[in-house]
């Protein structure tokens, strides 16, 4: 019986990234119809008989995707994850947590963090329906957080040579981003400074070790009666037009005005951006104290005297779909089936050019694009800035990893000096001094 359950699962077709767009084994073109998926901080995907619950109540829902943010990379997966698979769910995990993330302000990528995205990815490459994985979530929301994007990029290149040097199949690796649309949200004004900077850095430069393999922005924008001009959709197609790596929508679906429509999905899956974008990833599954719930599991309860109801929302049992907001989504799903190309006629048109290397813009994005990115053990040490205009790297580079790109000590290293631009109001990397 359980070579059986092992030959279906191993039958279920894996995603792959080719040029801009993602493709399953069997060289269809594959959309993303996505359902944001964290039942408890930890992990939700330890407990198989709710899996199998939400996964036939997914399939009914017309979802084929779910991204779940925080996982236990030592739990048991194998029941959630076949779960999903049989009724063609796919996984886009977060390899991060809490205590890993890349952090906006103090960015480092160490040893640490390279260890704990390694275990991870580990864990889910077993799996079939594992379609991607990202190495952060809206680490860059304000310009002055841009000096983080070097760690971002550190992290794809370092994931993406240990994944090959186990000889693991290339699940693709990329980063989930901060949207905002400035006439929209007054008081994020200074966010356009970071797009379309960090979406072309991701994919840029002539080292394709180093490039993201897919880029994907969360965008609460189509809000209630809304339209594609109006929502700034329209920029967001303008910016990804041409893009060299698949790009999708990792989170959506405002909740003021009541009802949620969901009108974006008409556009993001129809003839406006289907061509370019991948999919989109609704947010989310369980109704909780943030109120974007699609399903419930009962009314709520007291929770000293039900611990796993987090604020008083039950995290288990019989999924109740949540009205009108989940037959409005159902609704949208069904009428939108893009079905764009095959790979075999696609991948001869497939190697698309990478965006040129953002330069530094006053006031907004202060990366160089074309700098060495850090090592694995550096940081971006800001304490210097409450006594001066300089901030440098620290750290020193750890040995014995698959993905180490150097070694030694790389306090004000010469290989990240000029990263940053002085364009700044700190010259950060500029005025350190080597150690080596």
């Amino acid at each position: 019986v359980l070579a059986a359950v092992e030959l279906a699962i191993a039958a279920t077709p894996v995603i792959s990234a080719v040029g801009s767009r993602f493709f399953t084994s069997d060289g269809d073109q594959f959309y993303i119809k996505g359902i944001a998926y964290q039942l408890i901080p930890t992990d939700p995907l330890v407990d198989t008989d709710q899996c199998k619950r939400d996964a036939k109540q997914m399939q009914d829902l017309g979802a084929n995707a779910i991204r779940v943010y925080h996982v236990d990379p030592n739990a048991e997966h194998k029941g959630c994850m076949d779960a999903f698979a049989d009724v063609g769910i796919y996984l886009f995990v977060d390899l991060d947590d809490f205590p890993t993330q890349i952090q906006p302000t103090t960015p480092s990528w160490n040893q640490s963090q390279f260890t704990a995205f390694s275990a991870v990815l580990d864990e889910f490459q077993k799996y079939a329906n594992t379609a991607g994985v990202f190495v952060g979530n809206e680490v860059l929301t304000t310009a002055d957080t841009s000096g983080a994007a070097p760690y971002v990029k550190a992290a794809v290149r370092d994931m993406k040579a240990y994944r090959d040097s186990k000889g693991y199949r290339k699940i693709p690796i990329g980063y989930s981003a901060e949207f905002f649309h400035a006439g929209l949200i007054a008081c994020s004004a200074d966010v356009p400074g970071l797009r379309p900077m960090l979406q072309n850095y991701l994919a840029c430069g002539d080292k394709d070790a180093e490039r993201a393999e897919f880029y994907s922005l969360n965008v609460y924008e189509w809000c209630g009666e809304s339209s594609y001009e109006g929502s700034g959709y329209s920029e967001l197609e303008k910016n990804a037009t041409g893009y060299n790596i698949p790009i999708f929508v990792s989170e959506t679906g405002c909740r003021e005005p009541r009802p949620r429509l969901f009108g974006d999905q008409a556009s993001i899956l129809g003839e406006e951006m289907a061509d370019t974008w991948s999919g989109t990833m609704v947010y989310e599954w369980i109704q909780e104290t943030n109120d974007y719930g699609l399903i419930s599991y009962g009314p709520m309860v007291d929770p000293k005297v039900s611990t796993e109801a987090l604020d008083g929302y039950p995290r288990s049992g019989t999924p109740t779909t949540v009205s009108p907001d989940y037959g409005n989504l159902k609704s949208q799903w069904a009428t939108l089936s893009p079905s764009g190309v095959k790979l075999s006629a696609y991948s001869a048109s497939a190697s698309m050019s990478p965006p040129a290397c953002p330069t530094s813009t006053e006031g907004g994005w202060i990366v160089n694009g074309n700098a060495p990115l850090p090592r694995l053990g550096q940081s971006l040490d800001n304490a210097a800035t409450a006594s001066s205009d300089a901030s440098t790297p620290t750290g020193s580079a750890p040995q014995a990893s698959a993905s180490a790109t150097g070694g030694g000590t790389t306090a004000g290293n010469k290989e990240i000096t000029g990263m940053v631009s002085s364009h700044s109001q700190h010259s950060f990397f500029e005025n350190s001094t080597s150690t080596e």
